[in-house]
Parts: C-alpha cells; structure tokens; sequence
C-alpha cells in the first residue's frame, strides 16, 4: 500500500486527523479540493468571522465605552476595507500555518476532489480532469459540512444581498437593514457583527427561542442582551419566501402557531439555518459506504463505517457540528487506526457563542435535566457583582452552574458573560475528572479576575451560599 492513512478533506477533522497519524508514525497523505487548506473553519467559518467579531466589538467599544474609561477618542471612523483586509491577514496566516504543519510532519498533500473507490482505494480527480488512484490501508471522511438553506423554500444566494454565512463575511459596505433568517449560533454572530457596525439588525427565528438546545434560562437573558444593543427579534415565524426585491432583498413569515403572514425588506439578507453533512460526489453509496436519513456517514462506537478501513469524523457523522469535536474525533481514529484506544466524552464538549458578551456551555442544560426527572442543585452568581468585570465594565451576563444532589458532581455550566469561552474550560476539566461543585468551590483562584465568578457560583452549588452576593 502506498499509504497507511489518506484523509479527504483539511478542515479541523481532517488535518488534525492526518497529523496524530503522522505523529504516530503512519505515512499519511490528505486530499483537498480548494485551493487552500484549513476548510470552512479557517477559510470562510471559524476564522474570520471571529476576526470580523473582534474588530466590530473594537468598534463598538470605542464608540460607546472607551470614553467611560478616559479614553476619549472622539466618534470611532469605521474602515471596512482595512477591518476586511485584517480578517483575510488572519485567514492566510492560518491556512499558511497548516500547509506548514503538513510539511513539517511529511505529510503529502494530494489538490483535488477525493473519492472513494472502494476498500483501500481513493481517487483524486484534480481541475484539469486527471485521476490519480492511491492506494492505503485507511481511509478517513473528513469533508465537513455546507449551507443547508431553507427547508421547503427555494434560496437563490447570489452572496450580495441573499446571502450565506461566505458572502455575509465579506459585504462591501455595511447594510442600512439587514434580516437574518435563523437565531442559532452562526446568525447571531454575524448578524451581531454587522449590528455593531451600524446596521439594523432583525432576526426572524422558527423556534419560540434563540439558540434552540442551549439552556432555555440563559437563553431567554441572552435575548435581552441583544435586544439592547438594537437587535430585533421575529421569533415562532416560519419562513415562506426569501427574494430578490429592488436592490435588497424581501423575506416573507407566517407565525408558526398560525395567523397572517408578514413580510420584511433589507438591504441584506443573510440565510444562516443551519448546514448540512457534505457527501456529494465522495462515491460513498458505490463503494459502500452507508448513510443515515439525514445524508451523515453511518458510524459505529469507533467512527468506523460500513467498509472495512473506512472511517469518518466531524460534520459528516452525527453530534454538535464543531471545529474542536471533529479534531477529538480526528485524533481518536489516528490512534484507533495506530492500534491505541482513541476515545471521544461527548458528554463535555463545549460549546460557545462568539457574541458580546459570549455564551458558553458545557454539559446538560437544565431542561434536559428536567426532562430526564434527574434531581438536581442549581448554583448561580452574576458578573455584576465581580470585581473585575465592574472595572471592565463586562457586568452583564452570569455563571449557572448544575449537580447531582445527591452526589454534588457536577453535570452542567452555563456562561453569558465577557470571555466565557475561555472561562468554560476550568469546568470542562472538572467534568472530565467527575469532579464537584465542591471541588471547585474549594479551588483557590486568582483575584481579582473573571474567573472568580466561576468559584462563586460553584459556592452557590455546592453551600447554597456564594461570599460576594
């Protein structure tokens, strides 16, 4: 075999997957079509629209708290130009530093479209039409996910004024009226961005709420968040129509529960609905690779497929669509392939809405817990009464956190607040360990900082008593 591992696809799953191989001392080569490495995430995902979330927030905070602090830079110009030029600089650097790490760990990289043959045979089929076959003992699916439109509703993206989450990252100037179809995490960070930048921002939602699946609790205070910093929300409405109308763009809803339908104008219109496991032109159904009703790679408990040495990770199989789960899942086949015992906990996984302030959650939400008839503690403390947070003036949001009541291990943490994704992480490491409220309660933590909320609501947990509320 000339390969012992061929990974099709670069993004998170992929890359990270074809370096544990090589780190584990497997020849490994990857295959991907688009001109660069690093897929939807560092390309036209992940990346740059946390690059384009930062310097809004920058704007933003220039303009309406920096002169609170006695930093008095007079009405904030924003040049869109440069923050996109910042945004594609963070972008390079990062698909460069992949094509690095293919190099530094010898891993050849096949440009083209992959395909599976079958057992232990790719296809890579590059833009002028020629086939190279390769031969490999593993094969590893890694091709992500795409936009998955509006169920029911035909969407013609022209990606200046219908557009997806691609086209809403590089707009040429920022809308008067933007309507955002779907309020989970990719349609309120980019419609947040362009909130921040000056546009008038309208949400028009399905569900009764935003972020369907997080806690309901913290959802329904995330709202108001955002609803004062101008975010309109249309919520329950189901969408009918998406067009074209003049020079903007026109969505038309009806009220879930029923009633007379309601139509919006904008400049813009950004779909962000959800996406769906990409699949198409792999081969899969030919070579035997089984798919579910949802169009994702079949899997068993080790992310092995139908076909022998045939595996699949991220968007494409089933659970949360996320950068950091498919690289867990990447690493977990490597050593699985390499004969050592990968292993992915699903049950703490993080998840974290780059907003401002960000929401971030590890574990059961308390509604599952409810569902479940689980008998449960609920600890909560807010930033306003932290310390550090008043001198930043990041008091809005707080910490939830959830236990056994019989045991005081912990089973969720829910965070809305200014850096919660990287405050989740202590409790994901406690998670991972089975650890306390308790645990954590009794864990020294630096003052004064963000963290010390974390501790605090831990304390509510665990005594039912935090020391600074």
């Amino acid at each position: 075999m000339a390969y012992d591992v061929v990974v099709i696809g670069s993004g998170p799953g992929g890359y990270v997957c074809a370096i544990k191989a090589a780190q584990l001392g497997l020849r490994t080569a990857i295959v991907e079509k688009w001109p660069t490495l690093g897929g939807t995430c560092l390309n036209i995902g992940c990346i740059p629209s946390k690059a384009l979330l930062h310097a809004s927030d920058i704007f933003h905070e220039a303009g309406h708290s920096h002169k609170t602090l006695g930093v008095d830079v007079g009405t904030p110009k924003l040049d869109l130009k440069a923050m996109m030029a910042h945004k594609d600089a963070t972008v390079k650097s990062n698909v460069d530093g992949v094509s690095f790490l293919m190099k530094k760990n010898k891993i050849d990289v096949k440009k083209g479209t992959g395909s599976v043959l079958g057992e232990g045979k790719v296809a890579v089929t590059g833009d002028d039409g020629k086939v190279e076959e390769i031969e490999t003992r593993n094969i590893v699916i890694a091709t992500g996910s795409d936009v998955a439109g509006i169920p029911g509703v035909d969407v013609e993206f022209d990606e200046k004024v219908i557009v997806s989450s691609e086209g809403a990252l590089s707009l040429a100037k920022v809308p008067g009226k933007m309507i955002v179809v779907g309020g989970g995490v990719i349609g309120l960070e980019l419609g947040s961005v362009w909130a921040r930048l000056g546009a008038e921002v309208t949400v028009v939602e399905y569900l009764d709420t935003i972020l369907g699946g997080m806690d309901s609790d913290v959802a329904r205070q995330f709202q108001k968040m955002l609803a004062k910093q101008g975010l309109a929300f249309k919520l329950g409405a189901k969408v009918t129509a998406v067009q074209k109308a003049g020079k903007g763009g026109k969505v038309t809803f009806e009220p879930v529960k029923g009633g007379d339908a309601e139509t919006l104008n904008a400049d813009v219109v950004l779909v962000a609905t959800g996406r769906k496991p990409y699949t198409e032109g792999l081969g899969l159904e030919k070579a035997g690779v089984v798919l579910d009703d949802r169009g994702r790679v079949e899997i068993n408990e080790h992310w092995q497929t139908s076909v022998t040495g045939v595996w699949a990770v991220g968007d494409v199989v089933k659970g949360p669509m996320l950068a950091h789960k498919a690289e867990d899942e990447g690493m977990a086949v490597a050593e699985r392939i390499a004969g050592q015992a990968g292993h992915v906990n699903y049950g703490v996984i993080p998840s974290v809405v780059y907003t401002e302030p960000e929401v971030a959650s590890v574990g059961k939400t308390e509604d599952e817990l409810k569902a479940e008839g689980a008998d449960y503690v609920v600890g909560k403390f807010p930033f306003s009464a932290n310390g550090r947070a008043r001198a930043m003036l990041a008091t809005d949001g707080f910490v939830k956190m959830l236990a056994d009541k019989a045991t005081d291990r912990v089973l969720g943490v829910h965070i809305v607040g200014k850096g919660a994704g990287d405050l989740i992480h202590e409790c994901a490491v406690l998670m991972e360990f089975g650890g306390s409220s308790e645990d954590l309660a009794r864990t020294c933590h630096a003052h004064p900082t963000m963290s010390e909320a974390v501790r605090e609501a831990a304390l509510a947990t665990s005594t039912g008593k935090p020391l600074h509320m």
